[in-house]
């Protein structure tokens, strides 16, 4: 009665006979059971990521909801999909990026820290002990000799790096709209950075934001360390976007 997936998807470790690991299946549906939809974009001097922000209580304190967080000094991430899985795999992106400077002196590259969760996460999909995370980590950083880096990693362990990306509930919208985008001109200024994501999400979104419902993350070359933007700074390429439009 209940289709293929007949008790394959009972137990993380186990192939069904069409060689699909279910529970890693569901791991990927959880990412959009937040709701949020996240773009990740590389310009030609920067690196950006923009996510929604809602605050689901009239109650919270808004300052301290955030998917954007501090990895290292010189990287950051936005998280999508379950937030408190999403805490506990930035708790330990930051362990790792503590622990390779402490090792060898030197700041994590991102390639290096993306692949070093990607491994972590791969390990989840194997031992019955664990179960895979429902989050996706998109990671942006300077590195010294390749410049701006755009990383993504996903609940089974895949990691890759990208011109432009997305991940959440209007990803194949958003990767579509990305790849148009790219295919056209790549050389993208930091604003031109910032502003294109900025209207992908509102694009596939069909909505309008008010700078207190975006979240906008950016590291460049000029300055390598990574920051959040103030609701000012939204709101001026808000407006840009709109006078562009």
């Amino acid at each position: 009665s209940r289709g293929t997936s007949a008790g394959f998807d009972r137990h993380i470790t186990i192939f069904s006979p069409e060689g699909r690991l279910y529970q890693v299946e569901y791991a990927f549906k959880a990412i959009n059971q937040g709701g949020l939809t996240s773009i990740g974009l590389r310009g030609a001097d920067s690196a950006v990521v923009v996510t929604q922000k809602k605050v689901p209580d009239k109650l919270l304190d808004s300052d301290t909801m955030t998917h954007l967080f501090e990895l290292s000094e010189r990287i950051g991430c936005v998280m999508t999909g379950l937030i408190a899985d999403s805490r506990s795999q930035v708790q330990r992106a930051r362990y790792e990026a503590a622990n390779w400077k402490y090792k060898y002196g030197y700041e994590i590259p991102v390639d290096m820290l993306c692949k070093r969760i990607a491994d972590i996460s791969q390990v989840y999909t194997q031992n019955a002990e664990m179960r895979p995370l429902g989050c996706s980590m998109i990671l942006v950083g300077i590195d010294d000799e390749k410049g701006p880096q755009l990383y993504k990693t996903d609940p089974a362990g895949y990691y890759c790096g990208f011109k432009g990306c997305s991940v959440g509930v209007k990803q194949t919208e958003a990767n579509s709209f990305l790849e148009k985008k790219v295919k056209k001109k790549h050389a993208w200024t930091q604003s031109e950075t910032i502003e294109t994501a900025i209207s992908c999400l509102s694009s596939v979104l069909s909505a309008d934001f008010k700078p207190s419902e975006l979240e906008v993350g950016i590291v460049t070359t000029d300055n390598p360390r990574f920051r959040k933007l103030t609701e000012a700074e939204i709101d001026g390429h808000l407006v840009a976007i709109a006078e562009r439009d």
